[in-house]
């Protein structure tokens, strides 16, 4: 039995795919990890100026870059962030993110994000 290859990302294709991952995948995960270390004071990275945004923006480049590279070829250990819509060259932009936010895990993942952010910004504002 013969297996086609996917389409190799490149230029431009390969930018949205990075900014997908970075945007909704990165963007929430990291601000959250910002809010905890900022809720248990540990002002080392988000108590300088600007430090939170460079934490996070540093961070969810790094887990763009990582997802998006490795993703493909070792899915056994990227199965919970690895997205391979993300990935497919014959969508357009919008499509890939629309056929995401169809997917039923896809609401699961955003609505718990938003719960633990709601809940870690409650916890920061009531302490500082």
């Amino acid at each position: 039995m013969t297996a086609l290859a996917a389409p190799k990302l490149t230029g431009r294709k390969w930018l949205e795919c990075f900014a997908l991952y970075a945007v909704l995948q990165g963007v929430p995960i990291y601000s959250g990890v910002a809010l905890a270390i900022k809720l248990i004071d540990a002002a080392e990275f988000v108590g300088q100026p600007f430090g939170a945004v460079i934490f996070v923006a540093m961070m969810s480049t790094f887990h763009a870059m990582l997802t998006s590279g490795l993703g493909a070829r070792y899915r056994h250990f990227f199965r919970h962030s690895y997205e391979p819509l993300f990935a497919d060259t014959t969508l357009s932009f919008s499509e890939r993110v629309s056929r995401w936010l169809a997917k039923p895990n896809t609401a699961v993942q955003l609505l718990s994000q938003v719960l633990l952010l709601s809940a870690l910004a409650i916890g920061v504002v009531s302490i500082g």
